[in-house]
């Protein structure tokens, strides 16, 4: 049904070290005396705060941190790249929605479908669009490594990374 397709920053399943990844973050969010086992009365703003600071170790690479990066998208200091993340998973998440979404992408794998059987060569070698798997250098997520492996399993992919840090 599809051509074409050009994966960029993603992978076919999650790997070991990003579902660890998330259990980092998820146990952030739960730590908060507020969580109440997903049923708080009032968001578990402490646990949104640790969750945004674990998370933004992550997000961007070790190179945007240590040349100062941040401070090309309007942050003087590390410290208010923090405090806007703090703010934002405050004001714009639920803590029930992150976790639905953690859940999500942990689960994520092409081979976990009864044609496949979690045989991941096969699901990869089934794939027909010719496709461009485009991994960032730094990636913490979606290492290279990860789509190198996919791309020797597909028939007409092409493997191009990039350098963004």
């Amino acid at each position: 049904m599809v051509e074409a397709i050009v994966p960029f920053c993603a992978s076919a399943r999650v790997s070991p070290h990003n579902f660890v990844f998330l259990e980092g973050v998820k146990a952030a969010l739960q730590a908060d005396q507020d969580w109440a086992g997903g049923d708080y009365v009032h968001p578990p703003t402490r646990g949104l705060r640790a969750f945004a600071r674990v998370y933004a170790g992550w997000a961007y690479s070790q190179t945007f941190y240590r040349e100062g990066l941040y401070r090309r998208i309007g942050y003087a200091t590390i410290e208010d790249l923090l405090c806007d993340w703090e703010d934002d998973h405050v004001r714009n998440w639920d803590a029930n929605d992150l976790l639905a979404m953690l859940r999500t992408w942990q689960a994520a794998d092409i081979s976990a479908t009864s044609a496949y059987r979690g045989d991941f060569a096969k699901a990869l070698q089934s794939i027909t669009a010719r496709a461009v798997l485009i991994p960032c250098v730094q990636d913490l997520y979606f290492p290279p490594a990860d789509n190198e492996i996919e791309a020797r399993h597909m028939n007409r992919a092409s493997f191009r990374p990039f350098d963004s840090p």
